[in-house]
């Protein structure tokens, strides 16, 4: 089992992402993980990128399911769960019809949505009808398919449902955990996991672990509105970074 040839930046923006995405896990600052594959793909391919960071999320999942069990809401689960299959299923017919330029494009107006939605999210207060389940269960299926990125389609279903803090983060966990056990199979299948983006990820799991147990322990230590306020910056910068490779 070899490690991927890859730069010295590339390989640094791989540890940040992962690092921020077990933050995300652990429970801090939820929706950080969505810059995980848009940060990677400005130095090696997006599906490449995607591919060496699935078995890392079932690693955290792991962790963060545990931590989380018992706490979640299963009517809610039991709502989203359909959606997140369809979603899969279209991403899996979607993503061999789409070049690297494709899934840039797709990447950077994702990271400008979610950066939008991180901005207007304090204004939807108003609970959704149980019916919005369906869709927003597809939508996050679709995109966590392509970049690990179902946080946006996700929360605006969750956020305004006015769960308590505890019900979200769990319900969260479960739903992503279940999600990235149904894009294994297609994966697979696709070879975007193959024995070399399976060392580097088998090489990534301590990082994994400790963004997972950093993001538990400044959950209740540090505020997450400044944290917010550069989620949102990020997003907006690495989005309008990739639309620029993509249409250069």
């Amino acid at each position: 089992m070899s490690l991927p040839d890859y730069s010295w930046l590339a390989w640094t923006l791989i540890v940040v992402s992962t690092y921020l995405t077990g933050v995300s896990k652990g429970g801090f600052a939820g929706g950080f993980g969505t810059l995980s594959v848009p940060l990677m793909a400005l130095a090696i391919g997006p599906v490449e990128a995607a591919g060496l960071l699935l078995p890392l999320l079932l690693v955290m999942d792991a962790f963060t399911v545990k931590a989380w069990w018992g706490h979640h809401d299963r009517a809610e689960v039991r709502r989203v769960l359909p959606g997140l299959a369809i979603g899969v299923v279209i991403g899996t017919l979607l993503i061999g019809r789409l070049d690297e330029d494709g899934v840039r494009l797709l990447l950077g107006v994702i990271s400008l949505l979610f950066a939008a939605y991180m901005l207007l999210k304090p204004s939807a207060g108003r609970p959704l009808s149980t019916r919005w389940a369906l869709p927003a269960g597809v939508g996050c299926g679709f995109t966590s398919f392509l970049a690990h990125a179902g946080a946006p389609p996700l929360n605006l279903y969750l956020v305004p449902r006015r769960l308590s803090k505890q019900a979200f983060i769990a319900t969260s966990a479960i739903l992503f955990a279940a999600v990235n056990l149904m894009k294994l199979p297609p994966y697979l299948w696709l070879g975007e996991i193959n024995l070399t983006s399976a060392g580097a990820s088998l090489v990534l799991v301590p990082v994994a672990w400790a963004g997972v147990r950093s993001g538990l322990w400044l959950q209740h230590r540090v505020s997450e509105r400044l944290f917010y306020r550069l989620v949102i910056l990020a997003m907006a910068i690495v989005g309008v970074q990739l639309l620029v490779r993509a249409l250069g």
